[in-house]
């Protein structure tokens, strides 16, 4: 009983902590008491509070890193899709419950708190909740690492339906304030542009190259905590703002010229504005090569400073110091740190590349040839003249190495050099990252393998030891256990909270499947993830949707090689067959898209139109009734994420094979119980392998088959005519079916897929497809069938957890072992703790 009475004491100390916390963040933080305190101000609060334990554990780690001079792994992206922090820092913390007792003592209902909270939108897709994963799962797994971005002012643009078509709106989501972030104004790093280089020879009689007459441009840190899952380790994102070198021009505004006197600086803070600005007009170019230089010059210096205060010797950086590129957005870290090494360290040509290779390795996230940056070479003049003449100097290096191991084979010098020498020369960022660093890999099996057999078959030949392969991961902590309470609760009550750092746990849910208490307990939690759902559709897009329809779910960015259009033609044809039939019987869908198209991209734009033309006439068919909605759900975040995996039935993955690195939707879907149907592209490969072939769904051409047929010649026209389903749906959209008071309006995609080659392939796998869909439907009639396939998904996704994906980074490419934080270990030395 005394323990009992000890117990209930120290939680009732915790409690009266976490409000004290609180009501002094309300008043002495934001200056409000409970009279003029909103909704907005109590979320801050709460932050706030949160964050405070945050801090503490913060500082240890650091200082652990610091006094072990443990190897670092910096982890350099353009893009952290981190969504909200609240939540994921209170699970991760272990402090949830406690924190909503605190909260709901005050009189708040706690859920309206976390609905306040702005998602972090700095990410476009994919590429960026990889990285935010990432950092998620090495602060679990206590690897030293860092995060470095740019902190854009504005992220991904807030997407709005309007007339059934998207509109771009501005994503201020730093507008009141980001109460996770620490300003580390004693972190400024200048980052010089434009300018010319001179050639001197010093007094031993070396060449030197100085740099001179160059714009400068402040980049500050902005720094984030990143908490470990009930660990003691707090990692940091650091983010860089672009800061003026001056705040604005003193002569002009003696002058009285005031607008002329702040221009400068209002030029030189555009660099960390926007995300990713559209690149289609030079000045968006210009921007985006400046962000990635911004990027890569500012870390580049921030970990020399770290690495120098412990050592003086140079050529010891790769002992103490791996950085990851993230695909070859930051690629210009290399010849960065090779001028820094040249020009500011003095070191020879040869010690400086050996330095550098060994310090960066290089993920390839991309097949398709569009998305291979190149940056024109008048830009590098222009801009960076200093990195030109370094790049031009590796490459000079290299093609004498390819010379040597290839002789006589121009072809090849022509298809790996650095520059390309073509009507306009550019610089080949990959071939930049591939022969600057010392690893290249691909994030899943199948991506991996073209992009050593056919993408870079010349370097992977020349470098076989450099290639590898790392799957890509999602964090469960965030994508289950966070998600997906009831779940995941539902899950650790079966077989154990392990899995919430050990993904293969769920191997032990295959016994599930043979309980007869568990499976109709699963079936319930979807059941309610499926309200939960369909009461927000209702809420934003005033449709109501049948809950025991499949909730059939494609969810990702809008591009023609995703084939969100070939979805849309599976619509079209189930609505004519309940057209044709209407007394039939259909297993009711509610199909369920989501996802922003690049505001350039017209194709992609003109596809989320005809979904929600579609769709109107869909939903408003009587014939149909609740046998079929179509729901197109704006502004696709990780918030909303959130809430449509837990709710999915069946996920889409219908990628041109051989187009998709990787993805990692599929494995979110999974995780969360949703069936997948797919081609056999990315991930999905090794998805099926887990979860056994007869719980997925695969259908269309393999990669194999995709380039047999493009060599062989394919003619969309041919499956055009000898399929009358695909023809009648086609000529509907050709026809103005869908938009009658604008029936030439989604002509051009009908004349992508007849008269332009239909180069993704759309009718080829079209009769596959619907077929597949067919079996699906099938199967979705027995619904204790379908749940036993969902419970064997969830139990195969072990492989998938990010943790797995990071320790095997960790020891194949970076060479950096997890460190133990000991919490208030010893008294903080003097130095720079971050």
């Amino acid at each position: 009983m005394n323990e009992n009475i000890a117990t209930e004491a120290t939680e009732l100390d915790n409690l009266m902590l976490i409000i004290k916390s609180f009501l002094e963040h309300m008043e002495y933080t934001l200056g409000k008491d409970k009279y003029t305190a909103t909704k907005y101000d109590a979320f801050n609060a709460l932050a706030y509070a949160v964050r405070d334990k945050l801090v503490e554990r913060w500082l240890d780690t650091q200082q652990a890193y610091y006094n072990s001079d443990n190897k670092r792994i910096y982890y350099l992206s353009m893009e952290f899709l981190m969504g909200r922090a609240l939540g994921n820092s209170l699970i991760n913390l272990g402090i949830l419950d406690d924190f909503r007792e605190a909260m709901t003592s005050l009189g708040y209902d706690f859920e309206e708190l976390f609905e306040e909270e702005q998602d972090a939108g700095l990410g476009n897709g994919g590429l960026g909740r990889l990285a935010a994963c990432f950092l998620d799962s090495m602060a679990t797994m206590s690897i030293p690492a860092y995060g470095y971005g740019i902190r854009y002012e504005y992220g991904i643009f807030r997407q709005k339906i309007v007339d059934g078509a998207q509109m771009e709106l501005p994503d201020n989501w730093l507008r009141y304030r980001n109460p996770w972030e620490l300003d580390r104004q004693e972190h400024l790093h200048p980052v010089k542009f434009y300018g010319r280089v001179i050639t001197t020879v010093n007094k031993q009689g070396n060449v030197v190259k100085e740099w001179v007459d160059t714009e400068d441009v402040m980049a500050m840190a902005y720094d984030t905590p990143i908490p470990g899952y009930q660990n003691n380790t707090v990692n940091t994102m650091r983010l860089w703002s672009a800061k003026s070198s001056r705040d604005f021009d003193l002569k002009f505004f003696n002058e009285g010229n005031y607008i002329r006197a702040v221009e400068k600086k209002m030029q030189t803070e555009t660099i960390s504005k926007v995300l990713y600005p559209a690149d289609n007009v030079i000045e968006g170019k210009e921007l985006r090569f400046k962000q990635e230089y911004f990027l890569a010059s500012a870390t580049i210096h921030d970990v020399l400073y770290r690495f120098k205060k412990k050592h003086t010797d140079l050529k010891l950086l790769p002992e103490k110091v791996a950085i990851q590129l993230n695909d070859t957005h930051p690629a210009l870290a290399i010849p960065e740190l090779m001028r820094v090494l040249l020009d500011l360290e003095n070191m020879e040509w040869d010690d400086a590349w050996k330095v550098t290779k060994k310090t960066f390795a290089y993920t390839n996230h991309t097949i398709l040839p569009e998305a291979l940056e190149q940056w024109p070479v008048w830009f590098f003049e222009q801009i960076l003249p200093r990195h030109l003449q370094i790049v031009f100097d590796i490459n000079t290096r290299f093609m004498e190495e390819v010379k040597e191991r290839f002789p006589g084979d121009s072809d090849r010098l022509s298809r790996m050099s650095i520059v390309e020498e073509h009507w306009e020369r550019k610089i080949r960022m990959a071939h930049l990252a591939i022969v600057g660093s010392h690893s290249v890999n691909g994030v899943a099996a199948l991506h991996t393998e073209i992009i050593k057999n056919q993408l870079f078959r010349d370097f992977y030949e020349m470098y076989p030891e450099r290639f590898n392969n790392k799957t890509n991961g999602i964090t469960q902590r965030r994508w289950l256990k966070m998600a997906n309470p009831p779940l995941a609760d539902l899950i650790s009550e079966y077989i154990g909270t392990g899995w919430t750092t050990d993904l293969y746990e769920l191997e032990k849910l295959r016994a599930a499947t043979k309980d007869p208490e568990f499976v109709p307990r699963w079936q319930a939690v979807k059941r309610a993830n499926k309200e939960r759902l369909a009461a927000y559709i209702l809420k934003h897009n005033c449709i109501e949707v049948n809950v025991d329809s499949m909730f059939d779910c494609q969810v990702k960015r809008i591009h023609e090689y995703k084939r969100q259009l070939l979805n849309v033609l599976h619509v079209i044809t189930m609505y004519n067959r309940i057209k044709e039939n209407p007394a039939g019987e259909f297993v009711p869908r509610t199909f369920i898209f989501g996802g922003k198209a690049a505001p350039a991209y017209f194709t992609a734009k003109l596809i989320i139109r005809l979904i929600n033309a579609v769709g109107s006439v869909v939903n408003n068919d009587p014939d149909v009734g609740d046998r079929m909605k179509v729901v197109f759900l704006a502004n696709y975040s990780v918030s909303l994420a959130e809430d449509i995996f837990p709710a999915s039935d069946l996920s889409e993955q219908i990628s041109t094979a051989g187009t998709e690195a990787s993805g990692t939707g599929n494995m979110k879907f999974a995780l969360n119980g949703a069936l997948t149907i797919g081609t056999l592209d990315g991930a999905n490969i090794e998805i099926m392998e887990e979860v056994g072939k007869e719980n997925i769904f695969i259908f269309g051409l393999t990669a194999a088959e995709v380039n047999n047929l493009r060599k062989k010649g394919y003619n969309p026209r041919d499956y055009y005519n000898r399929q009358p389903e695909l023809k009648k749906t086609l000529d509907m959209i050709a026809g103005g079916f869908f938009t009658p008071n604008a029936p030439d309006l989604f002509r051009p995609i009908v004349d992508i897929l007849l008269n332009q080659g239909d180069y993704y392939m759309l009718l080829a796998d079209y009769a596959s497809y619907v077929a597949c869909q067919e079996e699906v439907s099938k199967v979705y009639l027995d619904q204790d069938e379908w749940a036993r396939r969902a419970i064997l998904n969830t139990a195969g996704m072990g492989k998938f957890s990010s943790d797995r994906t990071i320790a095997e980074y960790a020891r194949e490419i970076w060479g950096i072992s997890p460190m133990n934080i000991t919490p208030g270990a010893g008294s903080r030395q003097p130095g720079e703790t971050f």
